[in-house]
């Protein structure tokens, strides 16, 4: 039986990934997560864990914890690591830079320095973002493999260094590592620090009478690709398991393309509450923005035959029902 070990299962996409491997393997499952880690993304797969002889088990660790690492290797066996955990909210990387590079480049470093000691030799996810690519000309559109890197965030340097590390252990170790930079994706289960998601928020705590009919928000001309989390991760799988190339970069993102205030504007229409206010709040704004994240999949594409699915309308209904849902449950504040 084959072994797969999801750094960052308690995140989204991670978790999603946990759903699409029960489903679609019989691999057995290994979820790297920390002690003080939330489990509400992972709430729905605690009984499977619990069940004797499952193919799902959480283990205890942390990337900055280097011995916890060997240990998590060593338990997991892997034939597969999908790379997934980091610090990965670019605004709140302008506030705790040191803890995002320190988590994202050293812990990277960490992992992979910790599968390059033991006796394992699995395939290897290193999950980058576009964000690294962060103000690119018009003219550069839409961003391929080849396009330079210009982060705008300190969240966006450390992917850097993340996507860095990756190429250095493949070319120093020869360990079997493919870097992905994933453009937009979002859906259930996305954090409400990304703007997609705390509109969301923001319209269910409006429905509910928690908040006045007022959406607060940030940069709204800047333009997205939007794909879908489920998406992504069925491609994260093709990446590992369709004729893998050790050594490779790929672009991956959405085919729908629109700027945040479009977006917005899509998940307003969603609600029956039609007088919301849109007020723009200081707080929301970075300091400097990605903001052309538009991709070229072709390589992608081309290589595995993967291709989106899931249409952007259904991915902000999924979103605005999933805040309905958590703001139904909890009482939840704006923030």
């Amino acid at each position: 039986m084959k072994s797969a070990l999801i750094t960052g299962i308690t995140g989204m996409v991670g978790s999603h990934l946990a759903d699409y491997l029960l489903k679609n393997t019989n691999w057995k499952i290994y979820g790297l997560s920390r002690w003080r880690s939330p489990l509400d993304n992972i709430d729905h797969l605690l009984n499977i864990a619990n069940k004797k002889n499952s193919n799902l088990k959480f283990i205890y660790g942390d990337l900055n914890d280097y011995s916890s690492l060997v240990d998590c290797i060593e338990l997991s066996k892997p034939d597969y690591v999908f790379h997934l955990a980091a610090q990965s909210y670019p605004k709140t990387s302008f506030t705790e830079g040191n803890l995002t590079l320190e988590t994202n480049i050293i812990g990277t470093y960490n992992l992979l320095n910790a599968i390059n000691k033991s006796k394992y030799n699995p395939y290897i996810h290193v999950c980058s973002s576009s964000e690294i690519f962060g103000k690119v000309p018009k003219d550069k559109l839409p961003i391929d493999e080849k396009c330079n890197f210009h982060p705008a965030s300190p969240y966006a340097i450390s992917k850097v260094g993340t996507d860095l590390i990756g190429r250095y252990f493949y070319e120093a170790f020869n360990l079997k590592i493919l870097v992905t930079r994933m453009f937009t994706h979002t859906g259930p289960r996305r954090g409400d620090v990304f703007a997609e998601s705390t509109f969301a928020k923001q319209i269910a705590l409006i429905e509910r009478k928690k908040i006045p009919p007022i959406i607060k928000v940030g940069n709204l001309k800047s333009l997205r690709t939007f794909a879908d989390v489920r998406d992504a991760v069925r491609a994260y799988f093709m990446l590992l398991t369709k004729r893998p190339i050790p050594g490779e970069a790929y672009n991956i993102g959405g085919n729908f393309t629109c700027t945040v205030g479009e977006m917005l504007n899509y998940l307003v229409s969603l609600s029956k509450v039609k007088k919301i206010k849109i007020m723009t709040d200081k707080n929301r704004l970075r300091p400097i923005d990605a903001d052309l994240q538009v991709p070229n999949t072709l390589k992608f594409q081309k290589h595995t035959g993967w291709k989106p699915k899931i249409k952007f309308e259904k991915t902000m209904l999924d979103l605005l029902n999933y805040w309905r849902d958590k703001v139904q449950k909890n009482n939840y504040l704006d923030r």
